[in-house]
């Protein structure tokens, strides 16, 4: 039988009875716990301490979760995985969250249980990984830290909003993602015309598709994009 997966987790919730109660069943099962009971104060411990994942509510007073998940992803450039905690049930929040760089997504109430499974996941996922910083789709490699990404030990050079796409493609590889997705990712709620989204994907296929090399990029029309491997079937 497999060992349980023991973590290092930051709570930042404002509640503070919720907060207490996720700290204490958690540290009770052998975890280490930091908790933060606003924004300004997780994104400090978030950027200070080292930490196997976050848990994250969406409402925050200071900054709030999504903000503090953007500026994680982007201004940190931490790739340190995020469960988002709310009581938004609908699918547009649900996209929202992911877009900023969520990795998983519970809704309250829950289960304690269910959180620490869903928590052990996504630290063993992070940890299975060749570098917790690291992304890869077969031949294509994409360094979070120095945000440099290379297609067969090639170096591409790519602007900010394509490599934004790119990260969020490679995080849902090889899942389809939804065309609104990219652009809630790209341009939040204020989205431009059709024709931004499809200029932007133009100068991701031209760097990550060379015409020497299999093709990793793939449109399903109607519906999105869709980043693979070779040898996985299309959607």
């Amino acid at each position: 039988m497999n060992a349980p997966t023991v973590f290092s987790v930051l709570v930042v919730e404002d509640h503070a009875d919720l907060a207490a109660n996720i700290a204490d069943y958690l540290e009770g099962h052998g975890h280490l716990v930091d908790v933060a009971l606003d924004g300004v104060t997780g994104l400090h411990l978030a950027v200070t301490q080292p930490h196997d994942v976050i848990v994250l509510d969406l409402m925050l007073p200071g900054i709030d979760g999504l903000t503090l998940c953007r500026r994680l992803r982007d201004d940190a450039r931490s790739a340190t995985p995020v469960l988002m905690l709310t009581a938004r049930t609908t699918l547009a929040d649900k996209v929202a969250g992911f877009a900023e760089g969520a990795d998983d997504y519970l809704v309250k109430p829950f289960e304690l249980r269910e959180l620490e499974l869903r928590l052990a996941a996504l630290v063993r996922r992070a940890r299975g990984g060749e570098q917790l910083n690291r992304l890869q789709v077969a031949d294509l490699v994409f360094d979070l830290g120095t945000r440099a990404v290379q297609r067969a030990g090639r170096s591409l050079s790519l602007p900010m909003l394509p490599l934004r796409i790119l990260e969020l493609l490679m995080k849902r590889s090889p899942n389809v993602v939804w065309r609104r997705e990219i652009e809630q990712c790209v341009w939040g709620d204020s989205p431009p015309d059709s024709d931004s989204l499809r200029v932007h994907m133009h100068t991701l296929r031209a760097a990550v598709d060379p015409p020497d090399l299999p093709p990793l990029l793939h449109t399903v029309r109607g519906v999105g994009y869709q980043l693979k491997a070779p040898d996985v079937p299309p959607a």
